[in-house]
């Protein structure tokens, strides 16, 4: 049974993949964002919209990502400490990595340290990230309506194509933490169909300022990546779409697909085939989110993650705010999380995944 309680001032849990622990994360900036998404929004709407404009998101990263003395000023040195970052996993010597925005913005040797299955028809996570996996079907146990975001909007009013392309389909909700590595890689491989930018604010990632502010995901300024996958070479899973959303203190995404390693970065547009795995772009410091779409009844989610939806141990805003259980995964980039599939047999699966869990 759920507690009527104030989801911004709970503790917010996740499962771990890697052994299905449940942690208590510790969100950066929690008190301020509570303040910001509860007492300023209620008082002074002037105030919190000039708090979530581009312009006060940019002097906000600022302060805490480039002065020489940020890291003391604003805690980042002892909160780095806490958060167990893998130097060794950088490209870069650990000396080199002197400010809080280089660390953030970090090259890691993903080749070695965050590996990809070799199946071919596996989708693969577009970030390190919590995810939460959904369906806009109705009739679909997954179903999630109008929480995270407004389907309608998250495309693009003005792109009905895509809008009834995805039409009962099934997302994927990845959140990217201050202290994770922020680059985004290639979730599937495909040919690049649409390719355009849509204008919006600025708002929180934080789990209690997406409960409290409803359906940011498509109201923040976003990125949006059509791949058609259904080509020579391609994943075979239909049309994705990759929507890759700014959020408080990400000035840019910053579009950078390198086929090799992090060689000869390009920006990514329409005609161009991307390979899954590689980079795409790069977040600026701070946390942010990638959101990915799929066609109705063209992949079946991993297992571990649509359990781990309702699982019993773990205390989640998200569960609490929305009135249904939505615990995240923390997951690797390039981990599988979901797989192609037909039509046939794959909402029995889930309803079958559901009955485990409960």
């Amino acid at each position: 049974m759920l507690v009527a309680t104030r989801p911004e001032r709970t503790a917010h849990q996740y499962v771990r993949r890697t052994d299905a622990r449940v942690v208590t994360e510790r969100l950066m900036g929690d008190w301020l964002v509570n303040f910001l998404y509860s007492r300023a929004r209620e008082q002074s709407g002037m105030l919190f919209r000039a708090l979530t404009s581009p312009r006060v998101s940019a002097m906000l990263a600022y302060v805490n990502f480039d002065l020489p003395l940020a890291p003391h000023l604003v805690g980042h040195e002892r909160f780095l400490r806490s958060c167990g970052i893998d130097l060794s996993e950088c490209l870069e010597h650990p000396r080199h990595l002197d400010t809080p925005r280089k660390i953030f913005e970090r090259k890691i040797r993903y080749w070695a340290c965050r590996p990809m299955p070799e199946d071919p028809a596996a989708v693969v996570a577009p970030a390190d990230a919590r995810v939460v996996v959904g369906s806009f079907g109705a009739d679909s146990p997954l179903f999630i309506k109008g929480k995270f975001f407004a389907f309608d909007e998250l495309l693009g009013r003005n792109k009905p194509q895509w809008l009834q392309a995805f039409r009962d389909g099934d997302f994927v909700v990845c959140r990217l933490t201050p202290d994770r590595y922020h680059y985004n890689h290639v979730p599937v491989s495909g040919e690049v169909v649409d390719f355009y930018e849509i204008p919006g604010g600025y708002h929180a990632a934080n789990p209690g300022a997406v409960v409290q502010m409803v359906t940011p995901y498509s109201k923040n300024k976003r990125v949006v990546t059509v791949l058609q996958t259904d080509v020579r070479g391609g994943s075979r899973v239909g049309l994705v779409a990759m929507v890759e959303v700014v959020a408080l203190m990400i000035g840019d995404i910053v579009q950078c697909y390198s086929a090799e390693r992090y060689d000869d970065p390009r920006a990514v547009g329409r005609g161009m085939f991307l390979q899954r795995g590689a980079p795409k772009s790069r977040y600026r410091p701070g946390s942010s989110t990638d959101v990915l779409l799929f066609q109705k009844d063209r992949v079946t989610f991993a297992e571990d993650l649509v359990r781990n939806l309702s699982h019993p141990a773990a205390r989640s805003r998200f569960s609490l705010g929305f009135g249904q259980p939505l615990v995240e995964t923390d997951v690797a980039v390039r981990s599988q999380i979901a797989t192609r599939a037909g039509a046939r047999g794959r909402r029995a699966r889930w309803k079958t995944f559901f009955s485990r869990a409960r």
